[in-house]
């Protein structure tokens, strides 16, 4: 087992991956599989703070919802009070109103805070 230190540069980062690219094919028991844990632990707690994913912009992530189950406008219109609401919503030209995201995140799985930032 390697020496784990805690991930503080881009070069502790790279080194890392590496490792875990080295023992990604640990079994269990194997002493390299506690120190591949670990690694992604670590891995994974530097990423949020050095390299956060950002939200993903509200509009365009409902229009890959929708092209994702093969919806069309007229599939999600009452979602949105008509077929012309949803064009002007994915148009922005209108916002998302508390209603519209309520039925998109129940009927599409998208997270309030997504859609959040639309409104």
């Amino acid at each position: 087992m390697n020496t784990i230190k805690p991930i503080r540069t881009e070069a502790d980062y790279q080194a890392a991956l590496a490792r875990v690219d080295a023992i990604f094919d640990s079994k269990p028991g194997d002493p390299t599989a506690d120190e591949f844990e670990i690694l992604i632990t670590l891995i994974e707690a530097y990423e949020a703070q050095h390299h956060p994913i950002p939200e993903p912009d509200p509009i365009e992530y409902i229009k890959y919802k929708m092209q994702e189950r093969g919806l069309l406008q007229r599939d999600v219109a009452q979602w949105f009070g008509g077929e012309n609401r949803v064009s002007e919503v994915l148009n922005r030209k209108r916002k998302l109103t508390a209603k519209m995201m309520k039925a998109l995140h129940d009927n599409l799985g998208i997270s309030a805070e997504v859609l959040l930032a639309a409104a």
